[in-house]
């Protein structure tokens, strides 16, 4: 099954269909393509490729798509094996992962034998691939509209998260990571299965997307002073060590705050905290390129 966001890739998600079929089919497939028309949509039709035997789930489309594709796979040991095909403003999974973030490049790598079992994190009572991310530059990243996101890019989120920069005030977090317990007021905090957020694909350089861990970081300060320190600290991999940043991994964690706050799942709008989140361990395979021989 083939499901397609055709609002991704600036609207040219449909057009890399038949690409992807005629690969699938030299390979043996029989293919439906379900095209995704509203919220919800993608999940509906993952879930039924589960329950109807598919052997193989493709999203084409970006990392809420593939957020909406990964909670309808269920895990289970017939579940069908998951295909990449990166169309989003940032694709954070694909960049962790490996793939290729050319369209017609990631559409051969179907035809590849090879896969990964890959983490999936639990948020509540759904599935995340990637990051989970709390405050107030959380909540206006999800305030992105589709439009923005195709005329803009990865600058969308840029705009959207400078109009936060400015005048925010910390908010009280009281974080709960495998028995410890961290307090304390925090404008921004992130929670990554893999190396990649945002584009930063140095975020957490020890992470893998299968080492059972979360990858949490709490920043601590965020004023216009210090953000430029911050972004060095982000390119250069070493964010876990800047003096303003709180960094641990945990297997399970919870996220409270004193005030009402907003969340960002995947690059679309979360749950108000409360939440709380935890690994399911290579939960789904991926098809991956075939390591050529040394």
């Amino acid at each position: 099954m083939i499901i397609v966001n055709p609002t991704s890739g600036k609207e040219e998600g449909a057009g890399y269909v038949q690409l992807a079929l005629d690969i699938l089919e030299e390979q043996g497939y029989a293919v439906t393509v379900m095209e995704t028309q509203r919220e919800g949509d993608a999940t509906l039709f993952s879930t039924a490729a589960c329950e109807q035997g598919y052997g193989m789930v493709v999203s084409i489309g970006g990392d809420g798509t593939l957020h909406e594709v990964i909670n309808g796979l269920s895990g289970e040991p017939d579940c069908p094996k998951l295909g990449v095909i990166p169309l989003g403003t940032v694709n954070d999974f694909a960049r962790a992962i490996g793939l290729s973030l050319v369209p017609e490049e990631a559409i051969r790598t179907l035809a590849s034998p090879g896969t990964r079992a890959v983490d999936v994190g639990r948020l509540n009572e759904r599935l995340f691939i990637n990051v989970v991310a709390a405050g107030p530059i959380a909540e206006s990243v999800s305030a992105v509209t589709s439009e923005d996101k195709s005329r803009l890019g990865s600058l969308a989120y840029f705009k959207e998260g400078l109009k936060e920069l400015t005048g925010n005030t910390p908010n009280r977090l009281t974080i709960t990571h495998d028995g410890q317990v961290w307090e304390g007021d925090s404008p921004l905090f992130i929670a990554a299965l893999t190396n990649s957020v945002g584009g930063f694909e140095r975020l957490a350089p020890g992470a893998a997307v299968d080492d059972g861990l979360i990858h949490c970081f709490v920043i601590k300060d965020l004023t216009i002073l210090s953000t430029l320190s911050v972004s060095i600290s982000l390119l250069l991999g070493n964010l876990k060590n800047h003096k303003d940043v709180e960094y641990f991994t945990a297997r399970s964690v919870t996220v409270e705050s004193a005030a009402p706050m907003g969340t960002n799942v995947d690059g679309e709008e979360g749950p108000v905290l409360p939440v709380q989140l935890s690994v399911l361990p290579r939960h789904i395979r991926v098809v991956v390129p075939k390591e050529e021989p040394g």
